[in-house]
């Protein structure tokens, strides 16, 4: 019994040291498989593979394009404008040791690459306006930043495809000051449109100022002048009228004037009886 016993323990044993002994790379991997921490050989196929166990150690790497986030950094741009560039590069690594050895792990990307991107941002955008870098220009300009900073990674063992730009800002301090200036420039306009607003109110009222006294001059000259053609045309109708019978006219005329003279109670005339304002009066009473 105690044989059977240290059989299945055998047994057990080998199979648990096989099972520690194999490992599976995917499609989407490599590997490097190290010694007591010296590397020994670098698997690129998928499959299944095998080891020393608890002597050999298996450290995978991604085939696949990755991407580093990288850190914001404030640039001087060739026309002396001050930017904040917010960027990022993808990586694919191509040498697995040699990524192992510089690097370490995928963590460590970042460390490494940083301030690799960063200083060739400030080398190459040194020499580009801020008009260039926001026109079709700025391509030429990232390839070759992306040149320059794969030519360095490929001591990490690793490829950058692409290093691009997500976005650029100005300094807070640059900020704070073309909001004030956008704000005084904004407030000028405003004072220029309300200028400009007043003279044309007082251009308008002015012209209608004057284009009603002349309407008002034309009308006070029409009027005068229709009723002058219609007191005109009343004398000639009542010299017409009156001229049939001249006796006749003269005493509706003495009538008028009487009236028009005593209109009011308190009338007083200095003049003599005899005279002929009086004529119609005594030839009434003779």
């Amino acid at each position: 019994m105690n044989r059977v016993t240290s059989y299945v323990v055998i047994i057990i044993t080998v199979l648990l040291m096989l099972s520690e002994g194999m490992f599976t790379v995917n499609q989407i991997e490599q590997a490097v498989v190290t010694r007591l921490g010296d590397p020994v050989r670098v698997i690129k196929d998928p499959g299944l593979h095998f080891k020393i166990p608890l002597l050999e150690t298996v450290a995978f790497f991604d085939k696949r394009l990755m991407s580093v986030e990288l850190q914001a950094l404030e640039v001087t741009l060739g026309d002396k404008r001050r930017i904040m560039v917010d960027a990022f590069g993808r990586y694919r690594i191509t040498d697995p040791l040699k990524f192992y050895q510089s690097v370490g792990s995928e963590n460590g990307v970042l460390i490494r690459l940083n301030p690799v991107v960063l200083g060739s941002l400030s080398s190459v955008l040194g020499g580009v306006s801020l008009s260039s870098l926001l026109s079709d220009t700025r391509i030429s300009a990232m390839n070759k930043i992306r040149d320059e900073v794969n030519k360095a990674a490929r001591g990490f063992g690793i490829d950058v495809v692409d290093v691009r730009i997500r976005k650029t800002d100005l300094p807070y301090q640059n900020s704070d000051a073309i909001c004030r200036r956008m704000i005084s420039e904004r407030e000028r306009e405003a004072r220029e449109l309300r200028a400009k607003g007043i003279e044309m109110s007082k251009i308008i009222k002015s012209t209608a100022d004057k284009e009603n006294s002349i309407a008002i001059a034309q009308a006070n000259t029409k009027v005068q002048i229709l009723i002058s053609e219609g007191e005109l045309e009343a004398n000639k109708i009542y010299t017409e009228a009156f001229s049939k019978d001249k006796k006749f006219f003269e005493f509706f005329q003495s009538l008028e004037a009487y009236r028009s003279s005593f209109r009011s109670r308190n009338s007083t005339f200095v003049i003599s009886p005899k005279s002929e304002f009086f004529n119609v009066m005594r030839s009434g009473v003779s």
